[in-house]
């Protein structure tokens, strides 16, 4: 009987396909531009990179076409116009079911349903209260062809839905959309369908343009900002938008419901007289995004899984409204090329020269703290560095490294472990000016600290991402796979020797 859980379980562990590693990166492909790419080159295009799933913000049929076969997730939309029609009447719901899904699914990769997009925030009152009915008469429409809980059916909010996001532990719904939530909420509970929210760190940059509020959304090294209610400490703004709207969530009875997020990104043009926008700005927040949801970290309310993530976009949209940084988004351009490179084309970044085998690099030496370097900056330090997917365990107790128990000690572990990612970049060993390369080696006793070149890191070298640079990170998932196959080695000790349970 145990031997039978037991490879119940293994068989439960090695069949996670590594493929599905990050089905968390998606992109929005928006279509408001005269300049773009035929959908079938797109598709290709796609596919050479480790983007898993495309937002739709209409339900286009030629690049849903495009993408049969491609194993690529597909989330179409229901155009807010089409909500009223729809709400009121279950066989143009079924209609619309029979153009835009049937004749391609599954084929084409169709997960979910967006019916409407940001509807709260055009405060039309008539159309909020048909968005909640369109939603039951999708779902009805799905159900009545074999396809309820294959497709999910969602709608997608602005973060204004929030009346309260600071700090994040007090997250809560604005008091006005409350009520006509709760019914929406109610029907994402009962259909296992996610609440897709859409946080946008550039705008919180854009109302406070400081320095240390730029280095806190663009996951780059700073102080950190703490939460008063909970002690915790948070290292960028991703992470504390998306728990305020977890703790919105929970404060009104769902926060078993999951959290999507349908759109973040950052432009990488503006005019002049805009706030944030840039290549270095755009290519930092998307490739240290990319890097901390590979991380599996979570965020500090949600740990240990990457939620599932939509960059905007994919391509600029030269038709868009607005300021100018609105056309200003695209990853890609419309001849293919990459706008600045984040470490998601299969071709490049950890695949290619930029990470070459350790034997190849020349190591500059280890990473330390500099002598004045206070115990706040390296406390600051070593959260980050933890926060970024660095195995930190060698520092906690019962770790090789763990003593001596200070923060000087497991800081200085800390930053050689980031720089020695790639160490061929001294910038990497910077940390706002409080560390520096040494010669020395600082290891002690049985707590070794690796050099790139030495044979105490094996594999490739897998760099992590800073503001001048992003490439993929493939350990992260390992690492995680090695806490899984932990646990489910201690579910089978826990079920062949009960008298071992803690009572």
């Amino acid at each position: 009987m145990a031997l039978s859980i037991l490879f119940l379980l293994l068989f439960i562990l090695f069949s996670i396909s590594p493929s599905n590693a990050q089905s968390f990166i998606g992109v929005n492909y928006g279509l408001l531009s005269d300049n773009l790419p035929p959908p079938s080159q797109t598709a290709k295009l796609l596919q050479s990179t480790s983007i898993q799933k495309v937002r739709l913000y209409n339900a286009d049929s030629s690049i849903i076409t495009s993408l049969a076969g491609t194993g690529i997730g597909i989330v179409i939309g229901v155009a807010n116009g089409d909500l009223p029609s729809i709400a009121s009447d279950l066989n143009i719901a079924s209609q619309w079911i029979n153009s835009n899904v049937l004749p391609f699914y599954p084929a084409s990769n169709i997960i979910l349903i967006n019916v409407g997009n940001e509807v709260l925030l055009s405060n039309d009152l008539n159309l909020v209260n048909q968005l909640l009915p369109a939603m039951q008469n999708v779902q009805k429409a799905l159900e009545a062809v074999s396809l309820g809980g294959k497709i999910k059916v969602s709608t997608v909010h602005a973060m204004t839905v929030l009346g309260n996001s600071e700090p994040p532990s007090a997250g809560s719904f604005a008091p006005s959309y409350q009520a006509g939530l709760k019914g929406i909420l109610q029907f994402l509970s009962d259909t296992g369908s996610p609440f897709a929210i859409n946080p946008y760190p550039f705008f919180a940059y854009q109302s406070d343009p400081r320095p240390e509020t730029l280095a806190f959304c663009l996951f780059q090294p700073n102080p950190g900002r703490v939460d008063s209610n909970t002690g915790i400490k948070y290292m960028n703004m991703f992470d504390a938008q998306v728990d305020a709207v977890h703790s919105a969530l929970k404060s009104i009875g769902f926060e078993k419901v999951e959290v999507l997020v349908a759109e973040t990104g950052w432009p990488s043009t503006g005019d002049s007289n805009e706030v944030g926008p840039s290549v270095e700005n755009a290519k930092a927040y998307n490739g240290n995004l990319i890097a901390h949801l590979r991380s599996m970290v979570g965020t500090p309310l949600m740990p240990g899984k990457s939620i599932d993530t939509y960059i905007f976009a994919l391509f600029d949209e030269n038709l868009k409204p607005g300021p100018s940084f609105e056309q200003s988004f695209g990853l890609f351009k419309p001849d293919l090329s990459m706008a600045y490179d984040i470490g998601l084309t299969k071709t490049t970044s950890s695949q290619t020269s930029q990470s070459p085998q350790l034997g190849k690099v020349t190591s500059m030496g280890w990473c330390v703290p500099k002598e004045d370097a206070t115990q706040e900056q390296l406390q600051d330090s070593l959260d980050w560095v933890c926060g970024q997917g660095i195995d930190c365990g060698p520092i906690m107790p019962g770790g090789v490294c763990f003593e001596p128990n200070n923060v000087a000690s497991h800081t200085a572990y800390a930053m050689n472990l980031y720089f020695q990612k790639s160490p061929e970049n001294p910038t990497d060993c910077d940390f706002s000016k409080t560390a520096r390369i040494t010669s020395e080696n600082p290891s002690y006793s049985s707590c070794v600290y690796p050099r790139a070149g030495d044979g105490s890191i094996t594999g490739e070298v897998t760099k992590y991402v800073t503001s001048d640079k992003a490439t993929e990170k493939n350990g992260s998932e390992c690492f995680s796979s090695l806490y899984l196959a932990r646990f489910i080695i201690s579910i089978y000790f826990f079920c062949l020797f009960p008298s071992l349970r803690i009572m």
